[in-house]
């Protein structure tokens, strides 16, 4: 116990800090409880219904768990990209995670589609225009800490680009665009337009904050990258950019078409279309696939 305290000591002295003072503060400091630290009471009131409807609890929650999961997975990708020397074996260890978290999402969606009442659905979701899972910044975070932006640019995209784009450029011609932006009137939906007068601003600092240093640039920085690393990162990548995506899609295609017409998404987008990995053609390592898988991409069994 004193060679303890003699550590604790030292530890306080070295931050040029009183350790009396700290110590006698433990005499007053109340133990922690688990409530407390994972913040339990606030973490359970955060879900706020706006109807009667009692699966709308579940849906918020669902999206909530989402949000949580894509915020581990930034975790481990910052630590990753903001980290120099970073070679191929914490990159495997890192990824690992997110491939974890990913197959989590996507096994989450079994909650979406048979976790809730196919009625109250249908009556909830009037409530929710013109909010939609689009929104998720973390999504879009992640895909700027994975890949350079010309990689978040779909062939339709690409033909529009200038010679020598800017990250404006980039930004103009992203892909997720095209899920709010009518190129031929000008006009955003209403879930776009919020989205980036939320986020947009936040999503440039990031590209020019990451450029040269996402993943895939930390990926090109290794000399003679293990198997296991490229076929780690190529997991990634057609879990979270194909099956995820893919997934979504039969959710969505379950409540929006499969019992009585069709309808449209809160979001208003074309969503049939966006949410297909062969239109988003969003790939964060491009150079681990050959052509051949490029232009198959997302035409799978599942699909």
């Amino acid at each position: 116990m004193s060679d303890t305290i003699d550590q604790i000591i030292g530890k306080y002295q070295e931050m040029g800090e009183n350790p009396e003072t700290h110590l006698q503060g433990l005499l007053h400091a109340a133990p922690i409880t688990y409530w407390d630290y994972i913040g339990v009471d606030t973490l359970l009131s955060l879900q706020r219904p706006r109807t009667p409807f009692k699966d709308e609890t579940i849906f918020i929650l669902y999206h909530q768990v989402t949000e949580l999961l894509l915020k581990m997975m930034r975790h481990e990708l910052e630590q990753l990209v903001y980290r120099e020397g970073v070679d191929g074996d914490q990159m495997v260890t890192k990824i690992k995670r997110c491939i974890r978290y990913t197959k989590m999402l996507i096994d989450s969606f079994a909650i979406m589609k048979d976790g809730m009442d196919y009625g109250e659905y249908q009556e909830f979701r009037k409530t929710l225009t013109p909010a939609s899972g689009f929104q998720s910044a973390q999504f879009r975070y992640i895909e700027l800490l994975c890949t350079p932006l010309e990689n978040l640019i779909n062939a339709e995209g690409r033909k529009r680009l200038p010679k020598d784009p800017s990250i404006q450029d980039y930004f103009d011609h992203i892909y997720w665009r095209d899920a709010g932006y009518d190129r031929n009137t000008g006009k955003k939906t209403l879930t776009l337009a919020r989205f980036e007068e939320r986020y947009l601003e936040d999503f440039t600092v990031l590209a020019k904050k990451v450029r040269g240093q996402t993943l895939q640039d930390k990926l090109e920085g290794i000399q003679h990258p293990s198997t296991l690393l490229l076929d780690v990162l190529k997991e990634f990548d057609h879990l979270y950019n194909v099956e995820w995506p893919l997934v979504h899609l039969r959710t969505a295609t379950h409540y929006l078409e499969s019992k009585d017409g069709k309808k449209t998404a809160t979001g208003g987008s074309q969503w049939k279309k966006y949410l297909h990995p062969r239109h988003q053609q969003r790939k964060f390592f491009p150079a681990l696939w050959t052509e051949s898988e490029k232009e198959q991409w997302g035409e799978t069994k599942s699909s």
